[in-house]
């Protein structure tokens, strides 16, 4: 049931725990319009909240989302999803993504921690190409990504290493695709070295701030929808709006 433009009441079908760190939550609700995106999010409001959270869609069919919450030490989806939900009511709204690989991309590499799991799971199911992961957290549940990718598993530490893992990747030949998702410092410095050291157009590329380490765990403080719509009607390339958008970071942080 819709509730107001861009958004609708789902209800909790299940809750499944992954591992210690990540929880499967299956929402029931009516006909879910999907972006066709791989990577494509909803936000997720609960109950006794207003704030939304911003979750990938694992899967979908034609009356429910899938969803994957990776478990923080608190935080308002994580102190929800850690009782049990099933049968609360939720809202979510529309999806939106930003995956844009070209149809002739040689391979796809993609790059993430925990958070970016549901992602890289779904973008590796939906293509045909060769593909790389990745993956920084404690630990990967079984079959979590499909058998035809290549996963590397990089135990997760203190502070990420993404940034670093990046700089010493091997980088196959030809015209890729290369994704990547994580905490906010580590994906700026990788967006810099995919613009500056290897010269690689922004259409060959997505690089996304999940997340910003400070002493709490927080979600991203600035939005890149309106500084990427306010760069385009300006007429800006997608380097100079993804500056803007690195320099705002900088600024709430």
């Amino acid at each position: 049931m819709s509730t107001r433009a861009g958004t609708r009441t789902a209800r909790v079908r299940s809750r499944e725990q992954l591992s210690e760190h990540l929880i499967r939550l299956v929402l029931d609700l009516d006909g879910f319009e999907s972006t066709g995106i791989a990577d494509e999010w909803i936000g997720l409001v609960v109950p006794g909240q207003f704030q939304s959270r911003y979750y990938t869609v694992r899967s979908f069919d034609a009356d429910s989302i899938t969803i994957d919450i990776v478990v923080h030490s608190r935080g308002l989806v994580t102190e929800w999803a850690a009782d049990d939900v099933v049968g609360q009511s939720v809202t979510i709204t529309d999806a939106k993504g930003s995956y844009a690989a070209a149809t002739d991309a040689a391979w796809i590499m993609l790059v993430g921690d925990l958070t970016a799991f549901p992602a890289m799971a779904r973008i590796a199911e939906s293509t045909d190409r060769p593909v790389r992961i990745w993956a920084e957290a404690p630990s990967i549940p079984p079959g979590y990504f499909p058998s035809s990718a290549d996963v590397n598993h990089l135990p997760q530490g203190a502070q990420s290493r993404l940034s670093a893992i990046v700089e010493e990747i091997s980088w196959p030949e030809g015209d890729g695709y290369f994704w990547m998702a994580g905490e906010s410092a580590q994906m700026r410095s990788i967006r810099k070295f995919l613009m500056h050291d290897r010269a690689m157009p922004t259409s060959a590329y997505d690089v996304m701030g999940y997340w910003r380490q400070v002493k709490e765990r927080q979600p991203r403080a600035v939005d890149p929808g309106p500084i990427w719509r306010e760069g385009k009607r300006q007429g800006l390339t997608d380097a100079q709006i993804w500056d803007n958008y690195d320099k705002q970071r900088e600024t709430a942080e």
